[in-house]
């Protein structure tokens, strides 16, 4: 059993407090990664507040990238020394996971938001013993060092900074999964995205990607609507001036957009990308919202021919999807580096609090070396 740095969230709210924690050696499927740097997500956040009612303490963080240290004995996927990215957790055997639809497995809730492995063990201890929630998306990358599995663990390149590739793994791979895996939207189409952050703004590249003709951000901070032109977006509305959804229209001739994606989880907005969409148009949810929230939309909307899904991790398969999307940013295509803000890992209490406030898109955490 090792010993590293880890932030602990030990009560409903509270802060994140570095403790040396102790992290098993790896089991038969699992892959021990050295932390490089990990990507701070919403869902880290929530996750602390208890929106979803993972056990505390726990050490969260599942945006993680590093290079492997050691693997089980049942590994093939990887070995000692890749470079890679750890992403969600699935079983890999039902018939979601098998037809190419991970997001979407039965156990996804207890696999990646339960605290424990499958079978309710830790690999992580505090110091004096007590279990920690540590299997948070098979990794709880906060720390040093996370125990993942050979299932959520995707090689990546070694001449790509490591540090930086983790918000691949759950917040970027949303926002442009999300576009380019379930929504794919033709050539020349229009979309709407409500929401800049981190996982809006990927969308945002992805739908220049694809070749939307028409690219539209909502969003309440102006810096960060500028960001969004000089990413892609072809319009940009302030959705606190005024009528959101009849300025899409009037961008769109009173037609409305063909594709909207909401990413803000905020039921008005969910009616507004909704309510923004033209005849046969499709609108997806990816924005978080506390369990039980409820959303009223108008019944005559949705039944001329308009659709309403939820988008869960982007529809991606990681392996196929990650090194696509490294692929991307390596040609200049996909500069999601732009979202990023580095933090050592022992100022993780302000890169939450800068997350909260809007003043960082994507922050990303940095170990001190094991």
């Amino acid at each position: 059993m090792g010993l590293m740095d880890a932030a602990v969230v030990r009560e409903k709210g509270g802060h994140f407090v570095i403790e040396k924690v102790r992290i098993e050696e790896p089991r038969e499927d699992e892959v021990l990664v050295r932390i490089a740097g990990v990507g701070m997500c919403h869902t880290d956040l929530v996750v602390r507040d208890q929106y979803f009612p993972t056990p505390l303490p726990a050490i969260l963080g599942h945006e993680g990238a590093g290079v492997v240290t050691k693997v089980g004995s049942k590994v093939t996927k990887v070995a000692v020394g890749d470079h890679v990215v750890l992403s969600f957790a699935s079983c890999g055997k039902c018939a979601n996971c098998l037809s190419g639809k991970p997001g979407y497995c039965p156990e996804l809730y207890a696999r990646n938001f339960s605290g424990g492995r499958p079978d309710g063990s830790s690999p992580c201890c505090d110091a004096h013993g007590q279990a920690l929630s540590a299997c948070f998306f098979s990794q709880s990358s906060f720390g040093q060092l996370a125990m993942a599995t050979e299932r959520n663990v995707v090689r990546i390149p070694k001449d790509v900074p490591v540090e930086i590739m983790g918000p691949l793994g759950c917040g970027i791979q949303t926002g442009a999964g999300a576009v380019m895996n379930a929504l794919k939207p033709e050539a020349g189409s229009s979309i709407a995205i409500f929401g800049a952050g981190s996982v809006g703004l990927s969308a945002v590249m992805a739908a220049r990607v694809v070749g939307c003709a028409t690219i539209v951000v909502v969003d309440l901070n102006d810096d960060r609507l500028a960001l969004a032109k000089e990413l892609g977006a072809t319009h940009t509305i302030n959705g606190g001036k005024g009528d959101t959804v009849a300025a899409i229209q009037e961008v769109t001739g009173g037609e409305g957009v063909q594709y909207s994606l909401e990413c803000t989880g905020l039921p008005k907005v969910v009616r507004q990308a909704v309510d923004a969409l033209r005849l046969t148009g499709v609108c997806g949810t990816i924005g978080v919202a506390p369990l039980g929230t409820e959303v009223a939309l108008d019944m005559n909307t949705i039944l001329f021919g308009r659709t309403v899904r939820g988008i869960i991790e982007g529809d991606s398969v990681p392996d196929i999807f990650i090194p696509r999307l490294v692929a991307l940013w390596q040609q200049g295509r996909f500069p999601f580096d732009k979202l990023i803000r580095k933090y050592k890992l022992s100022e993780i209490d302000t890169a939450a609090h800068e997350s909260e406030i809007g003043a960082v898109l994507k922050a990303v955490l940095i170990p001190d070396p094991v």
